[in-house]
């Protein structure tokens, strides 16, 4: 997995909802990694103004923003969840746009000379073409009886709300199967030994 010193490691993060990715993620850039985060760049192109509202209105139709301009996030979960092919259709036009947007904050990464460059990808295994685009896979882990109390928590979501989001994505065997790297986060994990893990796979870069 060695790279040449004149381009950044491409290393993709990704885990289930309610694994600890993001945790990870902030530390990785507290490291000195440079982190492009899919779903952040997801919610800048469907806040008001986003550059992706205007063809996610004449696919859906205009009831599926709210009245900031913005799109109605949870309607369009509910929708996604319920029909395939809905979120083959918000896939088409959000997909293409995130890739241009990460493309983008890659090349300033070469630019500055970064030496890692962490794609963080909840869908990662789901869009297996993107796995081609990278060096290696992290995959951050735990059970999920651990995903269903943590999201509960956090959002106040039903048990079966939640395994309805688990179900969605990618199952916890696909996850491992694509990983090259993995972090386990289960319960009695504390942040201290969650940072510790992740410090061990920067160390490798030298950061």
């Amino acid at each position: 997995m060695s790279k040449a010193s004149n381009t950044p490691f491409r290393l993709g993060l990704t885990g289930g909802i309610g694994s600890g990715k993001s945790t990870v993620a902030q530390r990785l850039a507290e490291r000195g990694a440079t982190v492009i985060d899919a779903d952040a760049i997801s919610r800048s192109l469907t806040a008001a103004g986003g550059a992706a509202l205007p063809a996610i209105a004449q696919q859906f139709g205009d009831d599926l923003l709210d009245a900031s301009g913005a799109l109605n996030r949870a309607r369009m979960r509910e929708l996604v969840f319920a029909n395939a092919q809905t979120r083959q259709q918000l896939e088409a036009i959000l997909h293409p746009l995130i890739a241009q947007l990460s493309l983008q904050q890659y090349t300033a990464a070469v630019t500055a000379g970064c030496k890692l460059v962490v794609h963080d990808i909840p869908l990662l295994v789901e869009s297996g073409h993107r796995q081609r685009e990278l060096d290696a896979i992290l995959v951050v882990d735990c059970r999920e009886s651990t995903q269903v109390a943590r999201v509960m928590a956090r959002s106040g979501l039903t048990a079966q709300a939640v395994q309805s989001i688990i179900a969605a994505q990618a199952s916890r065997q696909q996850r491992l199967a694509a990983a090259d790297w993995v972090i386990y986060n289960d319960e009695g994990v504390t942040i201290e030994a969650l940072n510790a893990y992740t410090d061990q796979i920067t160390a490798w870069f030298g950061l």
